[in-house]
């Protein structure tokens, strides 16, 4: 049986941004949950279709992947049962969205007893734009770049405290990091898990905090970090950096880099997708008699024969001269796109040929030439 789109079942386009995708979910998790439609096997299940659709579509690395190859680009990311709630990575979204209906903390059946955790201290993640010209894009390329980042402070080695025996068990939530309150909803006595208010989430407290990063066990440095740039990667690919983004506070795990690749415009390329456009003038002698010309490409110049009565928006078409694919084998293509060019300035003498020119054509142009304009069009403007 074949999975239905994600897109699809969130009921979005696929150019949805993060918070339509968002406010999708929010909209049918409200619809379908359980507690609103008990011993209703078809609303649980389309409240489990709406949560793994939700947790692909939601993660950026994922939805790329969903968006590249489908179902299959993140079978791996659920194991061979397919999608658990186990999988589900958004708890915290839950009570974010659900929170003030069900009054929070109910998602712990669901999730085969699992709550809303300590408040994470994992770092955060850094985004860096990297400028790059098509020809590095084309050949892939290695960058260092210089990055400001949190890094694990160096005088108390990242755990905050002025002294390590300053460290303690947080006595209110015994180090779970958060505590249980019972509360009253539509649907009875629930219990509300919020963090714990005397160490924050983090299940320690510290007597005496490290002057140097105020207790935080981290502070900000300039370092490099190097980036290896696939061939065939474009404008708006992005590439994540594990572990290398924001040290996480009081020894928490880093944050990621998020290199996102801007294209710089070339001097006389333009490129759509894998293939590479290039506007070719011709004189008007060269387009009617014909010639041999050099035209550039990205990997050097070729000869291209131009045939005679080559018409103004004529397009060739030099394969595998292109963009490589990203990922993959083989490449795009050169489209060279032909503009005869008019002289500004004539002499006496060029006047005198252009003229007996005109008087030779007098009667033979193609004004009213309904099959040659339809080619001019649709060399233009495709078919």
């Amino acid at each position: 049986m074949n999975k239905q789109d994600y897109y699809d079942t969130l009921g979005v386009a696929r150019s949805a941004s993060e918070d339509e995708i968002k406010k999708a979910y929010r909209k049918l998790a409200m619809q379908y949950h359980p507690d609103r439609n008990p011993d209703d096997k078809a609303a649980e299940e389309k409240f489990k279709t709406a949560a793994e659709a939700y947790e692909v579509l939601s993660d950026p690395d994922k939805r790329t992947r969903y968006d590249r190859f489908g179902h299959q680009g993140v079978a791996s990311d659920f194991g061979s049962g397919g999608f658990q709630w186990t999988d589900f990575s958004h708890a915290g979204d839950f009570e974010d969205i659900l929170g003030n209906l069900f009054g929070g903390g109910i998602f712990g059946d669901l999730f085969g007893g699992r709550t809303r955790g300590r408040a994470s201290n994992r770092g955060e993640d850094l985004r860096v734009n990297l400028k790059l010209t098509l020809e590095e894009l084309a050949q892939g390329v290695s960058k260092t770049i210089r990055i400001k980042r949190y890094v694990p402070c160096d005088s108390c080695e990242g755990v905050g405290a002025a002294d390590r025996d300053g460290v303690r068990i947080c006595p209110t939530c015994h180090g779970q990091g958060q505590v249980q309150q019972r509360a009253s909803s539509l649907f009875g006595v629930v219990m509300n898990v919020t963090t714990c208010p005397n160490c924050q989430g983090q299940g320690k407290t510290i007597d005496r905090p490290c002057s140097a990063c105020q207790g935080q066990g981290r502070q900000v440095k300039t370092v490099t970090v190097k980036v290896d740039i696939p061939t065939g990667a474009g404008d708006g690919n992005y590439m994540r950096l594990q572990g290398q983004g924001h040290a996480g506070i009081r020894g928490g795990p880093a944050g990621d880099v998020l290199v996102v690749i801007e294209q710089e415009p070339h001097e006389y390329f333009e490129r759509q997708e894998d293939d590479v456009i290039y506007v070719m003038p011709l004189s008007f002698s060269q387009a009617a008699l014909g010639d041999q010309v050099e035209v550039p490409t990205l990997s050097g110049k070729v000869r291209l024969t131009i045939p005679p009565g080559t018409q103004f928006g004529k397009v060739f078409r030099l394969r595998g001269k292109g963009m490589p694919h990203l990922n993959g084998y083989g490449q795009g293509d050169q489209l060279v796109k032909v503009i005869v060019w008019t002289p500004t300035e004539l002499t006496g003498r060029e006047k005198e040929l252009y003229q007996e020119l005109s008087r030779l054509h007098s009667g033979k142009t193609p004004e009213n030439d309904r099959g040659f304009l339809n080619r001019i069009r649709d060399e233009l403007f495709g078919d």
